[in-house]
């Protein structure tokens, strides 16, 4: 069974924490292969940096549709180009911030979601509503960190990202926490210890809902929204892309 992680910006050092994250959680017989994009943005940060990593998200995917991968993790907590890719992919795809809302759901009646930025909060609030389970949610809480920072030695990032925990379970009365963005993978640990509560991290959750789908032999629909690229001319570097999609 072999798990394609990718992450969406182009932060080799982060795809590598990811890595090791991915399989930390992954299970015996579970290859991981993990990369990120050779050109967009370092990290994202907003709608802007999300479109501008989808064309470099979508050549990985395609490459590794091309070498009979068995899923896909996108490992951006935004769920950068989830729909493209899945309308690319014949193999499951999945989101880490969808796998962690909804393993979420299955251990507490409300949760509360930490990221890391305020202006991210709007897409987190709007991709709950789109898998359902906005009304779980009491609040999406930002700890006000750059991304790059959660790798900076000497940062205040846990400490910001503890602070807004106490604060979720004490007034949104959270009875989990999803920690919201990729990079805090490695603080789920430590974190849930600390606080008594289940501190769930996207990368892992995901990891998990992937060997699931893959042992149950489903497959991305190709019925509707997701179904492959209709054919048309296409222009530019894109064009391998639309060639390479899912039939």
């Amino acid at each position: 069974m072999r798990i394609h992680v990718v992450n969406p910006n182009t932060t080799a050092s982060m795809t590598a924490g990811i890595a090791a994250a991915a399989r930390r959680a992954a299970g015996p017989g579970v290859t991981i292969l993990a990369g990120n994009p050779d050109e967009g943005p370092a990290s994202i940060e907003g709608y802007f940096d999300e479109a501008l990593c989808v064309p470099g998200l979508l050549k990985e995917i395609a490459a590794a549709e091309r070498a009979g991968i068995d899923a896909h993790v996108i490992a951006c907590f935004d769920d950068t180009g989830l729909d493209a890719a899945r309308a690319l992919a014949a193999a499951p795809v999945v989101g880490i911030g969808e796998a962690a809302y909804h393993v979420a759901s299955l251990v507490a009646g409300r949760f509360s979601v930490v990221t890391t930025l305020a202006r991210s909060i709007p897409a987190l609030e709007h991709n709950l509503r789109r898998t359902g389970l906005a009304e779980r949610c009491a609040r999406v809480r930002a700890a006000e960190i750059p991304v790059l920072a959660l790798e900076a030695p000497g940062s205040e990032a846990e400490a910001r990202i503890a602070a807004e925990i106490g604060r979720a379970i004490a007034d949104d009365r959270a009875e989990a926490i999803v920690l919201g963005c990729a990079g805090m993978a490695d603080l789920a640990g430590r974190l849930s210890a600390r606080f008594g509560v289940p501190v769930i991290e996207g990368v892992g959750a995901a990891v998990r809902l992937a060997e699931a789908l893959i042992g149950l032999g489903l497959k991305t629909s190709k019925v509707g929204g997701w179904a492959p690229p209709l054919p048309k001319a296409w222009s530019g570097p894109f064009a391998p892309l639309a060639d390479g999609a899912a039939k």
